[in-house]
């Protein structure tokens, strides 16, 4: 089974800047909306009912990496089942589809998550939930959260999935 690119950034226009009604919607909605758009390009889920494993929502319930952008990022980076990654070390290398995480403060715990949906020439441009945004510039120097100190990783989702 392979990652189709064109049908996560399809879900991620469409659902940009409301809730799809078949999930719920957080607060900090962010890493749920990136995960749905994974999901959406048919990333399989495993884990469940283990709240610490795996990547998933099922039945009302959900993993920590499903909805926490702290979480996914452990699990992106460490995945070897499912939905894979690698960090790669420029945002140029990411294509539509590859997902971003933000440390804000630059403490080590990441705060947020993206998906690439355009690029323009090398430069990508993200969509994101919580603060709903479509077509943003990757580097979020426009955000109210961006600081000097902030650190990103680019994590270029694997094109076949693991079983």
């Amino acid at each position: 089974m392979s990652y189709d690119r064109e049908k996560a950034v399809q879900y991620a226009n469409t659902w940009w800047d409301k809730g799809n009604p078949q999930y719920p919607y957080f607060d900090n909605d962010c890493a749920n909306y990136v995960s749905q758009c994974l999901r959406a390009g048919g990333a399989p889920m495993w884990g469940a009912p283990n709240r610490e494993q795996g990547w998933w929502m099922e039945g009302g319930n959900w993993s920590f990496s499903w909805s926490t952008a702290h979480s996914l990022r452990w699990y992106l980076a460490s995945s070897t089942k499912g939905v894979t990654a690698t960090i790669v070390s420029t945002p140029q290398q990411l294509d539509i589809g590859d997902i971003i995480v933000y440390d804000f403060e630059n403490d080590g715990r990441f705060d947020h998550a993206a998906i690439v949906t355009k690029k323009v020439g090398d430069e990508p441009f993200v969509n994101a939930h919580t603060y709903n945004v479509k077509e943003r510039s990757w580097d979020y120097t426009d955000s109210p959260a961006s600081t000097a100190n902030m650190r990103y990783l680019f994590f270029k989702i694997h094109d076949q999935f693991t079983p």
